[in-house]
């Protein structure tokens, strides 16, 4: 029996509701953003900033996120005396502000940033191809373009095991150093050389995954339309043409780490049409699947341990998880982690990449192949379902959630809570919710690396349960945590912990 794609639920559950027909639209100023698109119904003006400070701290910087008057979202940093790089008010109530009206030029996204720090990617699609399921042959490259393309292994990541189940699907992978994004679709026919069923995917390689939602939409037409007319790649020709990338004549282009997740970065990864195509719109149903056990994986993220995640098909919305992983461990203070492997998102992978995951330091990664449960040396960490678990020993007592830990789960919610009041009173801001998910965590890490920084510098290098207990940490529960962490990271502390017998 074929079973239906769960992206459906994922995208009626991101849907961007349309503008109000009845509601008169601003005139348009020669300053805006052509490019730009607003998720917010025309002529609101919603002013609602959510703080993601979890613990006050005086000498930091607090960064909070603002619904401007675009829809977009804005990331603004206090300094550490409290004044704010744009004027604002105070709003009572669980670390909440107003901001006052911004200015008109939105071709600037940071004012005070230069040029040269404001974002911009451009297009670089390396290979373009058609991915068919043979009866005879098995899973095999159609078609492809430029037809010297060193394509081996695609046509299984492409097609993930266990797709001829559904009846679509949609896949994020890793192919060398490119990352590619494909969709599946199956479709019943008349025809006993095809075994009653026709399955072909489409799909693209990058050097980067964070372009790669643009194309979901045209990869998903393309595959109808190859499974309808087999054969016809004229459009996909075309596209090529287009979009082809001029890389550097190494051609050793690096592997695209997640994302530093900043102040220059929060706005630039939230377009509107990310809510139902890219990872990045998918945060918050990452952590409502997950619930309170999304801050055991924060800490194996933040370990860099090496995370793999199983699930039957379909895998689009776990390739999400994936990201969502690596997302949590973001940290935007300058010099950490230099030394530390990047934990790198491998997105869908099978059984032809246990080689390369043998030297694998640290990633996040995700499969429909349950032989991977039994390999135990290629991973630290598992996921089924919502089933964390380890076979490290060092590390069993990270899955036990402590005091700290559901406190600081408390918080995201009600901060999130918070905001959906905040949208529903003020307007809709539909993209605000990721950026609270985002800069919750990135705080959170900012804040634990700021203290272990000052104390590793101070004359006295001992990090007392004071400090944990500011960091927002457990001193008894966390403590194993602590001096992975310490030893990862390379800090030079003393850990002293008093009363360890005690709560």
């Amino acid at each position: 029996m074929v079973k239906k794609s769960d992206r459906a639920p994922l995208l009626d559950w991101e849907e961007i509701p349309p503008p109000d027909p009845n509601q008169a639209a601003p005139p348009a100023r020669e300053k805006d953003a052509p490019a730009e698109k607003s998720s917010q119904p025309v002529g609101r003006t919603p002013t609602a900033t959510a703080a993601v400070a979890g613990w006050s701290s005086s000498g930091n910087t607090a960064a909070t996120i603002t619904c401007s008057p675009t829809g977009r979202l804005t990331a603004v940093v206090a300094s550490g005396d409290g004044s704010p790089c744009r004027p604002r008010t105070e709003h009572s109530g669980h670390g909440w502000e107003r901001p006052e009206p911004l200015g008109t030029d939105r071709n600037v996204l940071f004012p005070g940033l230069s040029l040269r720090d404001q974002w911009e990617e451009k297009d670089q699609i390396v290979a373009v191809f058609v991915v068919t399921f043979d009866t005879r042959s098995g899973n095999m490259v159609e078609w492809r373009l430029p037809h010297d393309m060193n394509l081996d292994g695609v046509e299984f990541k492409s097609m993930a095991s266990g797709s001829h189940r559904i009846t679509n699907d949609f896949i994020y992978f890793r192919k060398g150093c490119y990352f590619g994004l494909a969709c599946f679709a199956n479709m019943p026919v008349e025809s006993e050389l095809e075994r009653g069923a026709r399955m072909k995917s489409v799909g693209i390689l990058s050097p980067s995954y964070t372009l790669l939602y643009r194309y979901m939409h045209f990869l998903e037409n393309q595959v109808r339309h190859q499974l309808q007319c087999p054969g016809q790649y004229s459009p996909l020709e075309a596209f090529y043409e287009d979009k082809k990338a001029v890389l550097p004549p190494t051609g050793n282009g690096l592997i695209t780490a997640c994302p530093t997740w900043s102040v220059t970065t929060i706005n630039r990864c939230m377009h509107p049409e990310m809510k139902i195509t890219h990872p990045a719109g998918c945060m918050s149903q990452f952590i409502q699947f997950f619930g309170e056990q999304i801050m055991v994986l924060w800490k194996f993220a933040l370990l860099r341990k090496r995370i793999l995640i199983f699930s039957p098909p379909p895998v689009g919305v776990v390739c999400y998880r994936v990201y969502c992983c690596c997302c949590l461990a973001n940290v935007s203070l300058p010099g950490i982690g230099v030394t530390v492997p990047e934990l790198r998102p491998f997105f869908y992978i099978n059984i032809a990449d246990i080689t390369a995951l043998e030297t694998e330091l640290s990633y996040v990664a995700c499969t429909t192949e349950k032989i991977f449960e039994e390999k135990k040396e290629l991973y630290d960490v598992y996921i089924d379902n919502q089933n964390v678990k380890t076979h490290r020993s060092h590390l069993q007592p990270l899955l036990r959630l402590n005091a700290a830990d559901k406190e600081k789960y408390r918080k995201l919610s009600e901060q999130r809570q918070m905001l959906l009041y905040s949208q529903e009173v003020d307007g809709d801001c539909t993209s605000n919710e990721e950026d609270l998910f985002i800069l919750f965590f990135m705080e959170l890490n900012n804040r634990i690396f700021q203290t272990l920084s000052e104390v590793a510098g101070s004359i006295d290098p001992t990090l007392t349960s004071e400090h944990v207990r500011a960091m927002g940490l457990d001193p008894q529960g966390d403590h194993s945590f602590l001096v992975d962490l310490l030893e990862v990271y390379g800090i030079d502390v003393t850990l002293v912990i008093d009363n360890l017998c005690c709560s």
